[in-house]
C-alpha cells in the first residue's frame, strides 16, 4: 500500500512534469524573480493585520518590472474560515518604458482543512484595479479579475513544509467570452526558524491562455515573513 508521503512526492513529480511540458510549448518566454517582506500583526482576538513589500524582477531578472506594497486585514471565523480585505499600491513597468501606477482592491474567502499529514486550501479572490487614473486611454476604468488558487501542503511536523499549488484567473471585463486567460502553478517549501519567523522558497510557471501567442514566464519567489 503506497503511504501517504509517497502519494504526495508522486503528485509533485507529476506537477513538475506538467512544468516542464508547459515550457516546452511555449515561444515567448521569461524568466523572473520574486523578492517579498511582509509582517503581521495580532490586532484583537481572530482580527490581524498585514503589510508586505514585493519587488518582481523580469526581462531574466535584470530589470524591476514590478513594485508593490500591499496592506490588509483579515479575519479568522473558525478553524477553517477565514476572509481578508486588502489594497495594493503597484508601479509596474509599461511597453513605453515609464512605470505605470495601479490600485487594486480585493477580498478573499479562503477555507482549508487538515487531512493528516496534509492540509487542503482553497481561496477565491475578486479583485478590482485601475491603472494610470488620469492618464490612461481608458480613463483609468477598472478592471474585474476572479481568481481561485488550490493548495496542498505537507505537514512533516518538521520546521520545512513543502507544498505545491495551482491558481486560475477570470477575467470579467473583457468583451470575448474568455473563461480564463492565465494560470500559475508552483512548487516550494516554507522553512520556520521561529514561531515569529518563515522564509518561502519556490519556483512557479506563470502562462498566458486562451491568445495565440501566450508568454511563459518562469520565476522564483523568495518570501520572508514575520509575525509579531
Amino acid at each position: 500500500m503506497i503511504s501517504k508521503a509517497s502519494r504526495f512526492l508522486i503528485l509533485l513529480s507529476f506537477t513538475v512534469s506538467l512544468f516542464l511540458g508547459s515550457a516546452l510549448k511555449s515561444q515567448n518566454r521569461d524568466a523572473g524573480l520574486w523578492t517579498s517582506i511582509s509582517v503581521e500583526a495580532k490586532l484583537v482576538k481572530k482580527l490581524s493585520a498585514n503589510i508586505s513589500q514585493e519587488f518582481r524582477f523580469d526581462e531574466n531578472m535584470t530589470r524591476l518590472g514590478t513594485a508593490f506594497t500591499d496592506v490588509g486585514i483579515e479575519y479568522k471565523l473558525n478553524k477553517n474560515f477565514r476572509f481578508a480585505v486588502n489594497y495594493r499600491y503597484t508601479q509596474k513597468h509599461s511597453k513605453e518604458d515609464y512605470y505605470s501606477y495601479r490600485h487594486r482592491f480585493y477580498t478573499d474567502i479562503k477555507y482549508s482543512k487538515k487531512i493528516k499529514p496534509f492540509e487542503v486550501s482553497v481561496r477565491s479572490r475578486f479583485q478590482d484595479q485601475y491603472s494610470d487614473i488620469g492618464r490612461a486611454s481608458d480613463g483609468g476604468i477598472a478592471e474585474y479579475y476572479f481568481r481561485n488558487k488550490l493548495s496542498l501542503n505537507w505537514n512533516t511536523k518538521k520546521p520545512y513544509s513543502p507544498y505545491i499549488s495551482v491558481e486560475l484567473f477570470s477575467p470579467l471585463t473583457y468583451l470575448r467570452n474568455v473563461a480564463f486567460d492565465n494560470i500559475r502553478s508552483s512548487a516550494g517549501v516554507e522553512y520556520t526558524f521561529t514561531k515569529h519567523q518563515k522564509i518561502d522558497l519556490s519556483y512557479m510557471i506563470q502562462k498566458e491562455l486562451n491568445v495565440s501567442n501566450p508568454q511563459t514566464d518562469f520565476i522564483i519567489e523568495i518570501g520572508y515573513s514575520y509575525k509579531l
